[in-house]
């Protein structure tokens, strides 16, 4: 196990450094500009969306159903485990970079939300489907169609949860146990010993076979089950967790200055040269991606299931979510650990949760069991919305029937990755990321103009003329 992890570490090193670095920050950086920086001349506009309803038949959940879905799988786990992370690995400034990759990342998610609407599939029993798999196939033409599966066979890995449920896993055992309990407890002693499993990984195991049944009563009910559980969840987690920093803030208000200080400062610290300060930008690049999902193609398989005829209104929409979760959330987690764990650059290792753990145990009483409650809302709800991922991809490639047994793979791979290292986890996730980022930024960036088109025809000519998709997808074509 440990040669294995090293192996995919290694290969997720090398691609998620350079390489998905300027197809995602370049990229975005390109559509951003391109676009006449749509995600903030466009910010009101999107806000507004939000209140308008659609009365198109063409999906299966609304819009901003849709919206909710992917910040519910977007706001988990990363943006807290993953903020530590980068803290620990890149120090204060990799937040600054993560803060840039929003701003292009709100783009790219525009981007994605216009063209899952303008090339919407269906499945092979007529049921609306997005994707970059659709947008491949349909925007590109069928001569790229194995780029499409490319997509869908790195989705359907991809989509699989494995550092929520690593890391979900390890905050039980960092709140709820010590290393001394579980070594003498009878019950693990005894399952253990019947598996020929020490009893911490016995432990990992009951966690994640109970994570397993809760996901599983969620995602059985399909796509329409889980929207309506994550329209619930999210407002409501993101509520409470917003009040907990809020407290740490107003605690610690005196120390808020420098903590935003050591952010932009260390941002651009060339002190230790050039390289250093890339290796910064790549590590909040990176962690930001397993954060936001912009350019990784999620988001268009849950926008393109969305009731709405109207491309440009679920771009606006779409590309709100990065800026709750890597604007929001991750600022508020960002700020949370340096007021509470300043010495965060000299931890050792890579360690996620547990900084995060440590830190709102000083900043809040009790603040280890309020951050385990939101740990778990976090990560539940992501799993919730890559369980639809995944089955969309499986749904592609093998036909609308393989999505019952995605989905009972998906629940059993929860139990699996709950014993994985936390260094293979991270890399094995980082990997199949950046290989589903490779055919969604290139279509995107190949089929960027329709979008411009789309968007001049939405902003600039009537409302009537605006809401037919026909009429957008064939005045792009031709």
């Amino acid at each position: 196990m440990e040669q294995f992890s090293k192996f995919i570490v290694s290969i997720a090193d090398f691609l998620c450094g350079y390489p998905l670095f300027f197809l995602l920050i370049g990229g975005g950086l390109y559509l951003f500009l391109s676009s006449g920086a749509v995600s903030l001349r466009r910010l009101p506009a999107a806000v507004r969306e939000l209140r308008t309803k659609s009365d198109a038949k063409n999906g299966q959940i609304s819009s901003v159903q849709a919206l909710a879905s992917v910040v519910a799988a977007t706001v988990g786990l990363g943006n807290i485990a993953g903020v530590a992370i980068a803290l620990v690995v890149g120090g204060p400034g990799a937040i600054f970079w993560m803060w840039v990759s929003a701003l292009v990342g709100m783009c790219t998610k525009y981007h994605e939300g216009v063209l899952a609407i303008m090339y919407k599939g269906r499945d092979d029993q007529g049921n609306p489907q997005g994707g970059p798999m659709h947008i491949i196939t349909q925007g590109l033409g069928p001569k790229w169609t194995p780029l499409a599966k490319f997509f869908a066979l790195a989705g359907i890995f991809g989509t699989l949860c494995i550092m929520n449920a690593n890391q979900l896993t390890e905050a039980f055992i960092t709140t709820f146990s010590t290393p001394d309990s579980i070594a003498s407890s009878g019950l693990l002693s005894s399952v253990g010993g019947a598996l020929g499993m020490e009893n911490l990984t016995t432990y990992k195991m009951l966690v994640g076979c109970a994570i397993a049944a809760i996901v599983a009563i969620v995602i059985l009910g399909g796509i329409r089950r889980i929207a309506r559980v994550a329209s619930v969840m999210v407002p409501f987690m993101v509520g409470v967790y917003f009040l907990m920093v809020l407290y740490i803030i107003v605690t610690r208000f005196g120390d808020v200055p420098g903590v935003f200080g050591r952010i932009f400062s260390e941002a651009f610290n060339l002190r230790a040269g050039f390289g250093a300060l890339a290796g910064i930008a790549i590590i909040g690049a990176r962690r930001a991606a397993l954060v936001n999902d912009a350019g990784i193609g999620t988001a268009s398989i849950m926008h393109g299931a969305s009731r709405n005829n109207r491309p440009v209104r679920e771009g606006l929409i779409a590309m709100l979510g990065p800026g709750i979760d890597s604007g929001l959330v991750c600022t508020l987690t960002a700020v949370a650990i340096l007021l509470c764990v300043p010495e965060v650059q000299s931890i050792q290792g890579v360690k996620g949760l547990e900084v995060a753990m440590t830190a709102f145990s000083r900043g809040i009483p009790g603040g280890a069991y309020m951050l385990m409650f939101i740990v778990v809302c976090f990560g539940l709800s992501s799993m919730f919305s890559y369980s639809f991922y995944g089955s969309s991809c499986s749904s592609y490639l093998f036909g609308s029937r393989s999505k019952k047994w995605h989905t009972y793979l998906f629940i059993l791979s929860l139990i699996v990755f709950a014993v994985v290292p936390l260094e293979a986890a991270v890399g094995m996730c980082d990997l199949f990321y950046a290989l589903m980022a490779i055919p969604t930024m290139f279509s995107l960036l190949l089929l960027s103009g329709r979008v411009r088109r789309a968007t001049r025809e939405y902003f600039t000519k009537t409302p009537a003329a605006a809401q037919s998709s026909e009429s957008i997808k064939s005045q792009s074509d031709a």
